[in-house]
């Protein structure tokens, strides 16, 4: 048994979201996929977004007639319109918005960056979520309720763990959410993000140059050369896997988290929290060592 079916088997469908309409950017691969896989199982209706068509077409076919899925860049404002135009033709309301699609970023050395990269970091990780609530937004105002989940990263309030365009982008789609929520709460709207640390999905390998179509096949190469890294600034053993993420967000588009809002939910093993105690230890031992070295002796 992989270790993805065990994760996914642990989970149990007690259909938290039944007939609830969901929106996923991103959807052909990685979290966005395991939120789409999750969704559907717990009785949501699933729009899947992506730009591979016979990817996500084929992904909706998967988990039945009540998905469907739509071509769509979220760089271009006129694909978050008519994505949401087809779902709410299609399905007539939109009860959640997962905000997901991502992009590796090709910014480097703040002297050597193309200003372009950064603008390109901005358009897909904070104006394509904007732009996803201002046109789903008055839908669920209409109608009193909605949720918009935001998929962020624990690079939102940490530096030093991804390049410098990637975190200044999510730490302001961070503030984003925190303005639509204080906005959108007061019409029942719920706004929240969900702060990933290193997670198991293909990301890491279409980074590295591999072709999207290929590089989920590369989970167990990501997770190996993750081994030796994350024992340092991760406590808790293993890797995150996408449907960690995805069962988080099952939450908060439920009815469970109807009053949680404005809230970044980080999943990341404890690294934000603080340096693991095994890293902490062998500090003071270095310490230790380089005091006695120098001829200092209790």
């Amino acid at each position: 048994m992989s270790t993805e079916t065990a994760v996914q088997e642990k989970t149990t469908s007690a259909m938290r979201l039944k007939d609830k309409v969901a929106i996923i950017t991103g959807g052909t691969s990685g979290i966005g996929r395991a939120c789409a896989v999750a969704f559907s199982r717990e009785g949501a209706k699933v729009v899947i977004a992506g730009r591979r068509s016979q990817v996500g077409h084929a992904i909706a076919a998967s988990l039945g007639g009540r998905s469907m899925f739509v071509v769509a860049d979220v760089t271009r404002e006129d694909d978050i319109k008519a994505l949401v135009d087809r779902t709410l033709e299609r399905c007539g309301r939109i009860d959640c918005v997962i905000s997901n699609a991502g992009s590796a970023s090709a910014t480097g050395p703040i002297a050597d960056t193309d200003p372009k990269a950064f603008d390109d970091d901005f358009t897909m990780h904070v104006r394509a979520p904007f732009l996803a609530m201002k046109y789903a937004s008055p839908t669920m105002v209409a109608r009193r309720t909605g949720s918009f989940i935001n998929m962020s990263s624990i690079s939102a309030g940490r530096a030093g763990f991804n390049v410098f365009g990637y975190e200044v982008a999510k730490a302001a789609l961070a503030h984003l959410t925190r303005c639509a929520a204080i906005e959108l709460g007061e019409k029942g709207i719920r706004v929240n993000t969900i702060s990933p640390g290193p997670t198991r999905t293909g990301i890491f390998a279409k980074a590295g140059g591999v072709d999207d179509d290929a590089a989920d096949q590369h989970m167990e190469a990501v997770e190996a050369a993750f081994a030796n890294l994350l024992p340092a600034v991760q406590a808790m053993p293993g890797m995150i896997h996408a449907e960690d993420i995805a069962n988080a967000a099952v939450f908060l588009a439920s009815d469970e988290a109807r009053f949680v809002n404005g809230h970044d939910l980080v999943i990341d093993g404890g690294i934000t929290a603080g340096r693991p105690a095994a890293t902490m230890k062998a500090g003071w031992q270095a310490l230790a060592d380089g005091l006695q070295s120098a001829g200092v002796h209790p």
